[in-house]
Formats: C-alpha cells, sequence, structure tokens
C-alpha cells in the first residue's frame, strides 16, 4: 500500500507525526509520499513537533508538480490530509491545483481512492461546513481531530491516538485499536 500524508499548516502537527510513526510500523504500507506545505512547515517548528525519518518516506516540495502524486499513473492508494486547515479544504472543494497537496488530493478524489481530510478548526462556519459537504459529496473522509473519551485517555498522547486510530482504519491499515463493546 502505497500512502500520501499532506500536512498544511492548522495547529496539530502531533496527530500527523503519529499518523507517519502508525503508518511506518504497519506492514502493509511499502510507501509514504510526504508533502508539508510552508506554513505547516513553521507551524510543527512552533509546536515543537518533529517529523519521523524512515526509509519508507519519500519527501515532495509542496510547489513540485512533477512529483508522482500529482497524477493518478502513480497509483497511491490512499491520502491523508492531517492536520487540515480550512484555506486547504476550501482550494481542494473548489477544485483549485494549486500545490501539490492540493492537487494530490485533486488526483485521489478524480480517481476515486480514499481521501481521509482532518480538519483541525472550531467552530466551523457556513462556509467550512459547504466546503466539508462538497469534499464528501465528491468521495472524502471528513475525519475531525476531535479526540473520543470511551477508552478513558490518561495523556495527551492516548486522546490524540483516539483520533489517529479512526485515521487508520478509514485508511485500511490494519493497527491495533480500542473498539468500544457498550460496557462502562
Amino acid at each position: 500500500m502505497k500512502v500520501i500524508v499532506a500536512i498544511t499548516g492548522a495547529s496539530g502537527g502531533v496527530y500527523a507525526r503519529m499518523c507517519i510513526e502508525q503508518l511506518m510500523a504497519a506492514t502493509e504500507v511499502e510507501q509514504v509520499a510526504l508533502i508539508v506545505s510552508k506554513t505547516a512547515h513553521e507551524v510543527l517548528r512552533f509546536e515543537g513537533v518533529e517529523l519521523p525519518t524512515d526509509e519508507k518516506i519519500v519527501s515532495y516540495s509542496n510547489d513540485d508538480m512533477f512529483a508522482a502524486v500529482a497524477s493518478g499513473s502513480a497509483r497511491y492508494d490512499a491520502m491523508i490530509v492531517v492536520p487540515a486547515s480550512m484555506g486547504s479544504v476550501g482550494r481542494i472543494a473548489a477544485g483549485v491545483s494549486s500545490s501539490l497537496i492540493e492537487r494530490a488530493a485533486d488526483v485521489m478524489l478524480k480517481e476515486r481512492r480514499r481521501l481521509i481530510v482532518v480538519v483541525r478548526e472550531a467552530p466551523y462556519s457556513l462556509i467550512h461546513l459547504r466546503n466539508m459537504t462538497t469534499l464528501t459529496e465528491a468521495g472524502a473522509v471528513i475525519l475531525p481531530a476531535s479526540p473520543s473519551f470511551y477508552s478513558h485517555p490518561a495523556t495527551l498522547h492516548d486522546a490524540v491516538m483516539t483520533v489517529v486510530e479512526r485515521i487508520m482504519a478509514h485508511v485500511g491499515v490494519n493497527a491495533s485499536h480500542y473498539e468500544w463493546g457498550g460496557e462502562n
């Protein structure tokens, strides 16, 4: 499985880091194409988040429109935009492909492949909701970075993992996760 991870300028780089770590640990993932926007680099630095390095990771510049991920013939299986800024969501929903992140997302939609958009914003404006509706209607999965508490997370790491586990499930990666059983 080949997965694209795109990081935009929203707060929450820890979600991206932990997603990449989970993808690296998954035996079914052979490659991760990593695209980080200019603003995302700044936010990651500000939040003190360092991204993992691994031989499975191939990094692309967000302005490299000749990168493999810009073409449907490259056959990536899924793309995760994590965290997804509302500006990126709006441009993707409008079909604007002025960066590699936007073009790769456009490719995933046109090829009917998995696109998981992990929005990190609150509250949502009507414009945000309409853009997310457009993406959902086009086949994307909108997965808000909203931790769950059924598993009684004891640390920030545990809370973030409740979102990351859901992302991995939507990508199709077999990873350990909490499963609600209805017990108290």
